[in-house]
């Protein structure tokens, strides 16, 4: 064979070679440009169903609510016991308090209640001598179940009204001492009572209260300790350091005082229970004598008899 031949048929065939690697590479390329595209429109396309849905509930739920979440609701008992519920701050409320607004029917009051009274001078001496003039009680959750402005029963000659926001005014609408005592007492009857400096409320309503359901900030130990141990602390002092917000700016609020103590009460619930069980342990309760026990019965219904020592003969 000719050499000459040979080339030229070599040469012929590397051509056609190189013709077919072109034409697979170009295709090639096509074919991922395409691949590449369709990836691009799918993901331009594609959706998360799942999510759209819960953005419109939510959006739904928040115009149907008034721009606020919705809040589970826990019985007032539950909450004493377990104390998981939510801490309502003094400014929280005051859009919902009623002032003088007596007896709330709506509210359920539960074993703890915590109560303040605000003040006017009387008398020839109305910066030592005061009588009541606004009561205000709230639950253990802070809603307010009683608040009244109080008739004063001696004549007002300082209405101390930069304190206690007391005015004449106010006496319009007020209800008489009476009545306003009478609605506390049944309030306070079998319930825990919880007050700053507790005993000045008491005295103003000419009320009592027995000693062991009684929970007072102002004595409460770890409470004493931010006033540097002596003396008791102020409510403001407390609220401001354990709370961190303000109160008594000015005018006094009775319902937010009250308030004020119900949290700082429920800040420290577990050392206030221990503290109180060391000044009144509960007795043992003597088991009952079982039945057909006659002996016994009449042993403890009878009273005992002191024994007679004999006298020795000499």
């Amino acid at each position: 064979m000719d050499l000459a031949d040979l080339s030229s048929n070599w040469k012929k065939l590397q051509a056609t070679f190189k013709k077919s690697d072109v034409a697979k590479s170009s295709s090639k390329l096509t074919n991922q440009n395409g691949l590449k595209r369709k990836r691009e429109q799918s993901k331009a396309t594609i959706t998360k169903p799942s999510l759209l849905p819960r953005k419109k509930l939510r959006r739904t739920r928040t115009m149907a609510q008034g721009g606020t979440a919705a809040k589970a609701t826990v019985p007032i008992q539950d909450l004493e016991k377990s104390d998981n519920g939510g801490r309502p701050r003094p400014a929280d409320r005051a859009s919902s308090d009623k002032v003088n607004d007596g007896l709330s029917t709506s509210i359920e009051i539960g074993k703890y209640v915590a109560i303040d009274c605000e003040m006017v001078g009387v008398g020839p001496h109305p910066e030592r001598e005061s009588a009541l003039a606004r009561v205000s009680i709230v639950n253990y959750n802070g809603d307010q179940v009683y608040d009244s402005y109080v008739l004063p029963q001696e004549t007002v000659t300082d209405w101390r009204t930069f304190v206690s926001g007391v005015e004449p005014k106010h006496m319009k609408y007020a209800r008489s001492f009476q009545e306003a005592q009478a609605d506390v007492a049944k309030i306070m009857q079998g319930r825990v009572l919880i007050g700053h400096h507790i005993s000045h409320d008491l005295n103003a309503l000419k009320l009592s209260h027995p000693q062991r359901d009684i929970r007072d900030t102002a004595r409460h130990t770890p409470y004493k300790r931010i006033h540097g141990g002596s003396g008791y602390p102020r409510l403001k002092l407390l609220a401001s350091e354990l709370l961190g917000f303000e109160i008594q700016e000015g005018e006094h609020s009775s319902i937010e005082d009250a308030r004020a103590c119900m949290l700082l009460f429920r800040r420290d619930k577990a050392a206030f229970e221990r503290e109180h069980a060391k000044r009144w342990p509960t007795r043992p309760a003597r088991p009952p004598n079982p039945p057909g026990d006659t002996e016994n019965q009449e042993q403890a219904s009878s009273p005992k008899k002191k024994k007679k020592k004999k006298k020795s003969k000499r």
